[in-house]
């Protein structure tokens, strides 16, 4: 079934879209599963969890983080991670930035924006990102590639709609107001109830579970 989800998932992408596998809570068999047909971009938000698989399965697998990391987790992470895609506070960064320097390792990030009613949700607001971007300058130990966002929690599409343009149009602005940092290039919007939405308003990834490896495991 993983490898039937994964075919047809793939046939409706356009190129230049990645597909990343959220694969949180799901064993190593499923991930290996998947990996064998092809998928190499896999998803996990524990950081234990994340540890635990990045050093068990193939050293080739791109790991992306998604999930809210705490400053104290990071020796758990960063180590691994191709891409953290969920900073977001400004003390988050601050922290990745010194632990790259004190490792001498540059990580790659996303900024996670948060724009739905939902007060749970983290991230920062379209201001508060473009004041963060301001500053790039000071985090000499992180590489800003994008932004990350998720739509409200709703089936109404309108609305779902709405969220994605939001992010979009930030996006945009922020690549033409900083001209500098070449890598500013994702935009992590789409999951497994609306990636198909997401695709219209120019994502360059989307983080799919659900729909690829079915309900969780554990």
């Amino acid at each position: 079934m993983i490898a039937y989800n994964l075919e047809r998932i793939k046939t409706e992408l356009p190129s230049g879209v990645k597909l990343v596998a959220v694969s949180k809570f799901h064993p190593l068999e499923a991930i290996l599963e998947a990996y064998n047909e092809g998928q190499r971009a896999f998803g996990e938000n524990r950081p234990q969890e994340f540890a635990r698989k990045a050093v068990q399965l193939p050293q080739d697998i791109e790991w992306h983080f998604i999930g809210h990391l705490q400053t104290n987790k990071l020796k758990l992470v960063l180590p691994y991670a191709s891409l953290v895609e969920s900073v977001d506070t400004l003390h988050l960064l601050e922290a990745i930035n010194a632990w790259g320097e004190k490792n001498e390792k540059v990580t790659d990030i996303l900024l996670e924006v948060h724009i739905g009613a939902e007060e749970t949700k983290q991230g920062f607001t379209p201001s508060e990102v473009k004041a963060v971007l301001q500053m790039a300058g000071e985090f000499p130990y992180v590489r800003f590639c994008g932004l990350m966002g998720m739509a409200s929690h709703t089936d109404d599409e309108e609305a779902i709609r709405g969220d994605f343009a939001v992010i979009k149009g930030l996006f945009d602005d922020c690549k033409a107001a900083y001209p500098s940092l070449a890598g500013f290039a994702q935009l992590s919007i789409g999951m497994s109830d609306d990636w198909r939405i997401a695709l219209d308003y120019g994502c360059t990834e989307v983080r799919i579970g659900t729909a690829i490896f079915g309900n969780r495991s554990y």
